[in-house]
């Protein structure tokens, strides 16, 4: 279970200065009329402070329940670095998918801001071989269908999303999840006590290698040595810009994919992972002042052209967390030699 919070004070969506069109669908590929740009785009709609960090960039209503949001991906980005400097990082979807579902809660289904969301599953399944970077921008239009509802007051109770992404008339992936949404008032009495954790000072422990993991950067790891081999403790860094964005009293989502895709990096040496197919449960909140303990190993995927990686997440003895990855087989051919992304790295800072 992963929980969404935006820390901002409620206000009124309309008041946010997000504009919406309700029409017909626009020609594949072109993004969606109404909306802002990205500079002016309001952030807190997605739950994040950084510009750098929003990727939606506006949206449209079709009917009730269907809705084509635009997006824009950066070709470079602080964490969602391109896979050997020639492919979008696959986690890009992921977190694309994260932040439309909560847009669409806020602006269309009026859930005030200020609630808390709660993300029961994800899952994605891409076209690995479409992620090819090239010169053009990566403007991208994402078709979201909700469905099975439930209504609370003038909010929503719950809801689930299925999601089509797709980028000059080629789908790049197709994904869906389930969301619940919980009042201000009711998450203080369900996590009351857990609300002093919020800027504690968290111990970092000390990173595994960042080849080991398909990092180059240590302050990206989120894994730290284990008991034993496929097993490690999960590395919180509270200050890390984009998985720690703002305060919270949990771990966040995203850092649980991230240190799922890292642990099955480590248990496939030798293979170019590459998450192109995600299928996540998130069981329970992960609490940050407690060890957290990821295990990973590859198990049979009955296709020989997918390497898949099964990922489990304890805490206090309980799973708390569960993720499935695949990768093509021929890993290094499609995305090529992942330490490239060192020279990468080193010529964006210079």
């Amino acid at each position: 279970m992963v929980q969404f919070t935006s820390h901002c004070a409620s206000s009124l969506v309309e008041d946010a200065g997000l504009t919406v069109r309700t029409g017909t669908s626009e020609a594949e590929g072109a993004a969606p009329r109404g909306g802002h740009g990205k500079s002016g785009f309001p952030r807190h709609l997605v739950h994040r402070t950084d510009p750098e960090d929003v990727f939606p960039t506006g949206w449209m209503a079709q009917t009730d329940t269907q809705f084509s949001v635009s997006a824009r991906w950066p070709r470079a980005h602080r964490f969602f670095t391109p896979v050997s400097g020639r492919h979008q990082d696959p986690l890009l979807i992921a977190e694309t998918m994260r932040q439309t579902t909560m847009l669409l809660a806020h602006g269309a289904f009026g859930v005030p801001v200020g609630d808390h969301f709660v993300m029961w599953e994800l899952a994605y399944v891409s076209e690995p071989d479409r992620l090819l970077l090239g010169q053009e921008p990566w403007d991208i239009t994402v078709d979201v269908a909700c469905s099975r509802i439930r209504r609370r007051g003038g909010s929503i109770g719950s809801l689930h999303v299925e999601l089509l992404l797709h980028r000059l008339g080629t789908v790049l992936a197709r994904g869906g999840g389930r969301i619940s949404c919980t009042s201000a008032k009711a998450y203080h009495r369900l996590r009351g006590d857990r609300q002093g954790v919020i800027g504690a000072p968290i111990p970092l422990l000390p990173a595994v290698a960042p080849a080991e993991v398909g990092r180059t950067d240590e302050g990206d790891v989120v894994l730290a040595p284990g008991p034993r081999r496929g097993v490690w403790q999960l590395r919180l860094d509270t200050g890390h810009p984009t998985l720690f964005a703002r305060p919270n009293d949990h771990v966040p989502g995203i850092l649980l994919l991230e240190a799922a895709r890292q642990a099955a990096v480590a248990v496939t040496p030798g293979h170019a992972f590459l998450p192109a197919s995600v299928r996540t449960d998130f069981l329970r909140y992960v609490e940050l002042d407690r060890p957290c303990w990821i295990e990973a190993r590859s198990v049979p995927s009955g296709d020989r052209a997918v390497v898949r990686v099964q990922v489990s997440a304890t805490q206090d003895r309980t799973q708390v967390f569960t993720c499935t990855l695949d990768s093509p087989a021929n890993g290094l051919d499609v995305v090529g030699n992942r330490e490239s992304r060192t020279d990468d790295r080193d010529q964006e800072r210079s």
